[in-house]
């Protein structure tokens, strides 16, 4: 281990130890489940392990909140694409619903996809989906998010190449 990585673990558990009760408390008072609590604390702290670099925060707890409600609001995010799943799978007659292993695999594949958009902004994310889910027009897009017909073309490129990204890593 070198000693960044060392010094960056050093900081983490620091920030663990004085910090995680009351990052969880805070998580318990805007997440309904006590266990997704727990899990969302945990990822925070593993998140920050994640990083390349980190710095010792001036202001600790407004760090911690800052890198939870990123998790947090990626969790309503998906919990909202499980819901919308489930509600159009009640629209399909049973005998043509699929089995409950491939219900499962759509889910999991939906919350890939969404963690690849995720990466790109909101109104990237809108005009993509418009154009590839709706079938809007760049108009009907422009229009839509306010924003001009070369801005959704720009917006559609920076999906497509998050798509593409996917599927065979950065361009060489």
């Amino acid at each position: 281990m070198s000693s960044v990585q060392s010094t960056q673990t050093e900081l983490v558990g620091a920030l663990y130890r004085d910090h995680r009760g009351w990052l969880l408390s805070w998580l318990k008072r805007n997440v309904a489940c006590p266990h997704r609590a727990e899990d969302l604390s945990q990822d925070t702290f593993m998140r920050l392990l994640g990083r390349a670099e980190l710095k010792a925060p001036n202001e600790p707890r407004a760090f911690l909140v800052a890198v939870a409600k990123g998790l947090l609001f990626d969790y309503f995010r998906r919990a909202a694409l499980e819901q919308a799943y489930l509600n159009e799978l009640m629209l399909v007659p049973e005998d043509e619903q699929p089995s409950p292993e491939e219900q499962q695999l759509i889910l999991e594949d939906l919350k890939a996809i969404d963690r690849l958009l995720s990466k790109l902004s909101s109104k990237a994310r809108a005009a993509f989906l418009f154009n590839r889910l709706d079938g809007m027009t760049h108009a009907e897009i422009a229009e839509s998010l306010g924003v001009s017909v070369p801005r959704v073309r720009q917006y559609l490129a920076q999906g497509i190449r998050q798509c593409y990204v996917a599927l065979y890593g950065e361009p060489a």
